[in-house]
């Protein structure tokens, strides 16, 4: 998710004054907001969040009422598109976040999920390949197949839902190729640091895969840092400020140390908070200019192979394809043609623009698992749009966005496939 936590002043935090006073109430962001459009509440909408931040900035209390409003927004920042003032509410908002976990007092079970999660899941490679590997042999028993088949998780509220959102475990885990270098494919042009994530290493690491390949095939010697691990973007969304800046201090030291044209990464949520380290960082003496040099390294895989002399040599993809903006490529880092460029560049791929292709899919982060009902209701509407378009593929440009488009299918669809855009360009490849 987004990385703009902020602190408006020394020892106050919450969002800043300036940025709550850029808003001017037009309202143009309202059908932009993917609350707004479920619900129709003023409340739930960028403009009506900010009238809250303003209120609480002003004194009035963090009421359970402004809790919930503010976490029912997706942070997507669709509305930053659609605002012509400039108002930066990915920045408020996660800001808003961050104060009010400064002030909520969790009770023994959060707390307790919450630390294993964000303290011991995210940032460890040894956790995440046990769970890998735990979550492997769900998949491979038949237990999952069971589940669903008998609908036995519906005796447990909620299970249900998130278990129909739960990843699928890919060993061999990617984790085994952090540290390697690989060589381009014939003359090499460019030395890339590629960011291989934290789950994804689990769930997607085929997709790694995939993304390696498609960079050598184009003139990259690709460099999987050692000292690389979770970005933060999760606990920046969550409202855990100092535990991001744990982690963007040691991304920034293990990419820094090496020589770099560019630092990539294939997930779109992700790379908004990657690229915004400058701004997690400011207030770092020791880190603000390496922060800053960090961000301006930093590209979506997708941003960087549209931006240089593409390898044409590709075979034919014959498939419908549709496009899902990911949000926090979108909005967030404002990169919208490079996913299309790039399928473009197929051969006998048929494109088909999805409507609304903007609008948030529902995923955002851990938002599916926190506000899972919201999280699903938002999906529907997403598919409908899908199903509009006739195509067999949905390409986007971020795990998460997968993982909610996989359950989508699953719930709403007629058996589409979904892949990354480099999946895509990776299977052309090896067509050719």
């Amino acid at each position: 998710m987004a990385a703009f936590t902020v602190i408006s002043e020394p020892n106050k935090p919450g969002p800043r004054q300036a940025d709550l006073d850029r808003c001017v109430h037009c309202g143009l962001c309202l059908n932009a907001c993917p609350t707004y459009r479920e619900l129709g509440l003023e409340m739930d909408s960028p403009r009506g969040r900010i009238y809250q931040m303003v209120q609480v900035a002003e004194g009035a209390p963090m009421n359970p009422a402004y809790l919930e409003h503010i976490g029912l927004c997706l942070a997507c920042r669709g509305c930053e598109s659609a605002c012509p003032s400039g108002v930066p509410y990915g920045r408020m908002v996660e800001a808003a976040r961050a104060e009010i976990e400064s002030q909520r007092h969790h009770d023994w079970r959060e707390r307790i999920l919450r630390g294993f999660v964000f303290e011991r899941l995210l940032p460890s490679r040894a956790a995440l390949s046990v769970a890998g590997t735990l979550l492997y042999l769900y998949e491979a028993s038949g237990l999952r197949a069971l589940a669903r088949a008998t609908g036995v998780l519906k005796l447990f509220g909620r299970l249900d839902q998130l278990e129909q959102l739960a990843p699928r475990a890919e060993p061999p885990f990617f984790f085994s190729q952090v540290g390697r270098t690989f060589p381009a494919k014939g003359a090499k042009r460019y030395r890339v640091a590629f960011l291989a994530g934290c789950v994804a290493n689990v769930a997607f690491a085929r997709l790694n895969e995939a993304t390696v390949r498609v960079l050598q095939r184009n003139g990259c010697e690709v460099v999987i840092p050692a000292g690389q691990g979770c970005c933060g973007a999760l606990h920046v969304h969550a409202g855990l400020r100092d535990q991001a800046l744990v982690l963007a201090r040691r991304n920034i030291d293990a990419v820094l140390a090496g020589d770099y044209d560019a630092v990539l990464t294939n997930a779109a949520g992700c790379g908004s908070t990657l690229k915004e380290y400058d701004e997690l960082l400011a207030g770092d003496p020791r880190y603000a200019e390496k922060a800053r040099e960090f961000s301006q390294l930093m590209r979506d895989v997708t941003e960087f192979l549209a931006s240089i002399p593409l390898n044409q040599n590709l075979g034919p993809v014959r498939a419908d394809v549709t496009y899902q903006d990911s949000c926090h490529l979108a909005h967030g880092q404002k990169v919208r043609s490079a996913p299309r460029q790039l399928l473009a560049s197929i051969p006998e791929l048929q494109f088909r623009e999805m409507p609304f292709a903007d609008i948030c899919c529902g995923s955002a982060g851990i938002y599916n698992v926190v506000q899972n009902q919201m999280s699903l209701q938002i999906l529907a509407t997403k598919m409908q749009s899908v199903n509009a378009t006739g195509a067999k593929v949905i390409a986007t440009a971020n795990p998460g966005c997968m993982l909610q488009l996989q359950a989508g299918v699953r719930l709403h669809g007629s058996g589409q496939r979904v892949m990354h855009v480099v999946e895509l360009l990776d299977l052309g490849y090896r067509n050719f």
